[in-house]
């Protein structure tokens, strides 16, 4: 008497098998990275470019660090040690061993310089890419400034728009977007985006300008959409923790956020207590603990 061959059988029980451990694999990976991941910048912790960014970000309770290009001054370029291969590695290998990562690669140096009259901005905005490029980073940070305030200086509108028209092209080469922080309100953002059309420069919304000339958070954010904000610096002025801030309230922000479906990186700037605010574990601590316990 012959019984029919159990081969069949048993390869697709096999393939069943193969397929859920890989499905729970997937689930397992996805749940180790959260919604909202909660970063700080490594010059406002005091590290700016050094490897010690990272096992502090994680004293801290980050899940990951905003790490700058270095200071300009009146060099051709940023004062950066990142186009090292080496330097790099090092950095890599630091978050790689703490479990955290890297939000985004910083031009800061544009607070203070003027984007839109300094000589010589492709080269910086290449260099910056290149960088994040280098690192596997898809997210650079470029703040417009005092001086590129056009709310209060309108004159330098073309002469940004042209540098952004062309930054974006190289940002598009290099499949990284910049992310950029103007003093504009939403709607005035959004038509200065629209005019540069391009899909590689968007905003880094900052909570602390909306706060600070009285704007309502959570209409700014629906006013420039989710596709339009590809970062968030999620803090307010000095003075006192986020908890602790009247202006604040998180959890409607969450809920804002939830409801555009935006997900990404919140950036810690500031929110620090006046009282004791040069103390770095101190304050970014409460601000992480703060922003997970609302947005994680």
């Amino acid at each position: 008497m012959k019984f029919p061959s159990m081969k069949p059988l048993i390869s697709t029980k096999f393939t069943l098998i193969l397929i859920s451990a890989l499905l729970v694999c997937i689930s397992g990976y996805a749940s180790e990275v959260p919604r909202y991941r909660v970063g700080v910048c490594d010059w406002m912790i005091l590290k700016r470019q050094k490897l010690g960014a990272f096992p502090l970000a994680k004293t801290i309770g980050a899940d990951g660090v905003e790490v700058d290009m270095g200071g300009l001054g009146n060099r051709p370029t940023f004062d950066s040690k990142l186009g090292d291969p080496a330097v790099r590695k090092q950095f890599l290998d630091q978050a790689h061993a703490l479990g955290l990562g890297i939000s985004s690669i910083a031009m800061s140096a544009f607070y203070a310089q003027s984007f839109a009259e300094r000589p010589g901005v492709d080269r910086m905005v290449q260099d910056c890419l290149d960088t994040a490029k280098a690192l596997g980073v898809k997210v650079a940070f470029l703040p417009l400034g005092v001086t590129g305030d056009l709310g209060k200086h309108p004159e330098l509108r073309p002469a940004i728009v042209t540098r952004l028209k062309a930054a974006g092209k190289q940002a598009e080469a290099a499949g990284v977007v910049i992310g950029i922080e103007s003093a504009l309100d939403a709607k005035n953002e959004a038509a200065l985006l629209d005019e540069i059309g391009s899909p590689a420069i968007k905003s880094y919304f900052n909570f602390s300008n909306t706060w600070q000339n009285h704007r309502d958070v959570c209409a700014e954010l629906k006013i420039l959409g989710k596709d339009r904000i590809v970062q968030i610096h999620a803090s307010n002025q000095d003075g006192v923790w986020l908890q602790n801030d009247p202006q604040v309230d998180l959890p409607k922000i969450k809920a804002m956020l939830d409801e555009m479906g935006w997900s990404g990186w919140l950036v810690i700037e500031r929110s620090r207590d006046a009282t004791r605010a040069k103390d770095v574990k101190y304050n970014f601590s409460a601000n992480a603990a703060y922003l997970k316990k609302v947005f994680q």
